[in-house]
């Protein structure tokens, strides 16, 4: 089995910032009342979360409670696999912070700024049936099969999504879907306990690339790291090649 590099890894804020912009779901979180549905949310640069809610959620009625200083409340988050997988949810992220109303007449100018970050039809919705709060983060936790970790605001702020966040989907479900023989290369470096499970390629980043091995008695994911961190979509095929053993080392097409 291959010796992983424990070194070669995002750090927990670059995981987290990650798994926000794969999340599909959210749900926004306020002492004393049910969780109020999120239909748009998004991570911003300077480190905090803008989040969309219905109108008459609970959450927008305890802000208004809040005033300026804003209420304690939680953003979860669930990033969930592209591929149909026996337990789809990769991982679960908690932002932890203070969440705050944005003002009436700003709330189209910070959609718009939003949008030219993160273009989701949803936001046309803002000013109509939903609204914009903020939430001012303090602290974040990121959740998966190997543990919890957590981070701090400013970690986050600095932090910055896997580069190649927008591709990784289309990548694994050409891997599983097409490139069976990398996969099984992939595998030789799985304890051999592993390997007669289902395997499948679950994640996939500059630092290395993840499997799901699904048995009868559960499942189990392995992170298998590059020996160096990929730049460029040329730089990960070549990574991911000679992680595989393959003698062809011109990149996966």
């Amino acid at each position: 089995m291959r010796r992983p590099n424990p070194t070669l890894a995002p750090s927990t804020a670059e995981r987290i910032r990650t798994a926000c912009a794969h999340a599909d779901q959210a749900m926004l979180a306020l002492p004393g009342g049910n969780p109020s549905t999120v239909t748009v949310h998004h991570l911003r640069h300077c480190g905090d979360a803008v989040v969309a809610v219905p109108l008459d959620s609970p959450a927008v009625a305890a802000v208004a409670r809040g005033g300026d200083v804003g209420v304690q409340a939680v953003l979860e988050l669930t990033d969930r696999t592209p591929l149909p997988l026996r337990e789809p949810v990769r991982a679960l992220v908690w932002l932890r912070g203070r969440v705050r109303a944005v003002p009436a007449p700003t709330q189209r100018a910070l959609a718009s700024a939003v949008a030219a970050e993160h273009p989701h039809p949803a936001l046309l919705d803002v000013g109509h049936t939903t609204t914009l709060l903020r939430l001012i983060i303090n602290s974040g936790v990121l959740a998966d099969s190997t543990g919890a970790e957590s981070t701090c605001h400013e970690d986050l702020r600095i932090a910055r999504p896997d580069p190649f966040w927008e591709l990784e989907a289309a990548w694994l479900e050409h891997m599983d879907a097409d490139h069976a023989d990398i996969v099984n290369q992939l595998a030789r470096h799985l304890p051999t306990q592993l390997r007669g499970g289902a395997i499948h390629p679950l994640a996939i980043d500059r630092y290395g690339v993840s499997l799901r091995i699904e048995t009868p008695d559960g499942d189990h994911d392995v992170r298998l790291p590059f020996n160096n961190p990929a730049d460029d979509a040329r730089a990960l095929s070549r990574e991911l090649r000679i992680l595989a053993g393959c003698p062809f080392l011109h990149g996966m097409r």
